[in-house]
């Protein structure tokens, strides 16, 4: 980068505001993701909206590409530097801007952590309902970004549903402010557009987030079966009762082992482990907690529990969301995907994925949101054995296009990013990728905010629409395009 390009970054910033020596930018080369990295030209680090604007406005002037990121946690790749590009690092913009209470209401900046609106508020008697497994690390910002989910999501919706209003830097510097205070807002959803862009619309610098009343009562239960179908089995019936809870998760058993080493929840040794919360009025909990328990047993559940206090409930989420982490006791390495199926196919998805993985000799630990059907298959291998990446990999997009199959999706909350951008042809035709085109150049026309990610190829704003020709070999089935 040029040296008087790094100069007027610079003084915007500040001397300690500038990242530009090559060991301090290795850093930022990755996020989550770590089997792509690029290491940055530059890492900006503004400290408030208007530093992010003056920096935007400069990548703008000079045709420099640019990447948002937040606290790193992501497991697509959508934080990834891209070549001859800047990072953007939102970590400074870390204020709770305003709470009210009255209104359920609270303003942030984008590199509040998710845990500490909770952790704000709680003492009012509220929460914030999004949870992602890294809620105690990942920012308010990359959550925007991703549209992240969590366990509790199956009752309370996805991060779009808690986002009320944004302010938003657009990658030619004009500020603009999406949504508002109020539920809705009149004209275009342009801020249910932005949430879940991954950064490709441009930087969010202000969030107004929608906080909810703590149910009077919660309780949690844990139901032990001999496999994941019978618990899959337990998940539609749950639902198919008329319930609604909270959360319902599912755990296989390579899973219970790694979260047991790692933090001890005292899960029983068993093939398919399902946690099932519910939260609202005492007299209601108990009689749901009842029929969730006649159901569980019906589809042969051996053992149940129920958490008697808050800190065993706390013990059993505990180990449910260090799942990810811990799959580093199974494995030296693994992929964590991310696919959503109807719920009704989990016992057949489960028996197909057991089946790919005896076929390709790789070990799959199962964790998901049972509830609404978001798997998250973690494949397990060593790199260190010859062809056993390539295989891992291979495998894992084989989960992904058995999702697509099923009827779901290639992805439930972790985003496309990077990683998953050539699966975006199983799931979407050609038209549907070009309207998709012409919404990120309407706010992008020069491709420079997170350029290289969620679509499978670039393309210029000014390419001429029409129906797409294939190419002979496509026809002959040679080649395959993305």
């Amino acid at each position: 980068m040029k040296s008087e390009i790094i100069e007027q970054l610079r003084s915007v910033l500040g001397e300690e505001g500038l990242i530009t020596r090559r060991e301090q930018l290795l850093t930022y080369e990755c996020d989550g993701l770590t089997n792509f990295r690029v290491p940055p030209e530059a890492v900006a680090l503004p400290s408030n909206a208007q530093q992010v604007v003056e920096v935007v406005r400069i990548c703008h002037r000079e045709s420099i590409p640019f990447v948002a990121r937040g606290s790193g946690t992501g497991l697509s790749g959508g934080a990834l530097p891209v070549e001859r590009g800047i990072v953007i690092s939102l970590a400074r913009l870390n204020r709770i801007l305003e709470v009210d209470i009255p209104n359920q209401r609270i303003v942030v900046e984008p590199g509040v952590i998710n845990l500490n609106v909770t952790g704000r508020v709680a003492p009012q008697g509220y929460f914030y309902a999004p949870d992602p497994s890294s809620q105690s690390v990942c920012s308010i910002g990359g959550n925007v970004a991703e549209n992240s989910g969590g366990a509790h999501c199956l009752k309370y919706g996805f991060t779009t549903t808690h986002v009320l209003g944004l302010e938003v830097v657009l990658p030619d510097g004009t500020v603009v402010h999406l949504g508002g205070k109020t539920l809705d807002a009149p004209g275009y959803d342009l801020m249910g557009v932005f949430v879940g862009s991954e950064g490709t619309l441009g930087i969010a610098t202000k969030v107004t987030l929608r906080i909810v009343k703590k149910p009077e009562n919660i309780q949690t239960l844990l139901a032990a079966f001999n496999s994941t179908n019978e618990a899959g089995a337990a998940v539609s019936g749950i639902i198919a009762a008329g319930m609604l809870p909270a959360a319902i998760e599912m755990m296989d058993n390579l899973a219970i082992q790694a979260a047991e080493a790692a933090v001890h929840a005292n899960y029983p040794d068993c093939g398919g482990l399902l946690l099932v919360e519910l939260d609202g009025p005492t007299a209601e909990c108990e009689e749901l907690m009842r029929q969730v328990s006649e159901i569980c047993r019906s589809c042969g559940a051996w053992e149940i529990r129920i958490a008697q206090s808050d800190a065993e409930r706390a013990l059993v989420w505990k180990g449910r969301k260090a799942a990810f982490a811990a799959a580093g006791r199974l494995s030296p390495n693994y992929i964590v995907q991310d696919g959503v199926i109807p719920r009704t196919a989990l016992p057949r998805v489960m028996t197909e994925i057991e089946r790919m993985s005896a076929e390709a000799g790789i070990r799959v630990a199962n964790v998901f949101h049972a509830g609404d059907g978001n798997l998250h298959p973690l494949v397990l291998y060593d790199r260190r054995i010859a062809g056993q990446e390539k295989a891992a990999e291979q495998l894992s997009g084989d989960i992904l296009k058995l999702c697509v199959e099923m009827g779901g999706s290639i992805t439930g909350e972790h985003g496309v990013g990077e990683e998953k951008k050539c699966f975006m042809s199983v799931m979407f035709a050609e038209p549907d990728l070009d309207t998709m085109q012409l919404v990120r150049c309407a706010f992008d026309p020069q491709n420079l905010s997170n350029p290289t990610k969620v679509f499978p190829r670039p393309r210029l704003c000014g390419d001429r629409p029409g129906v797409y020709q294939a190419h002979p070999l496509e026809v002959a089935g040679i080649a395959e395009r993305y």
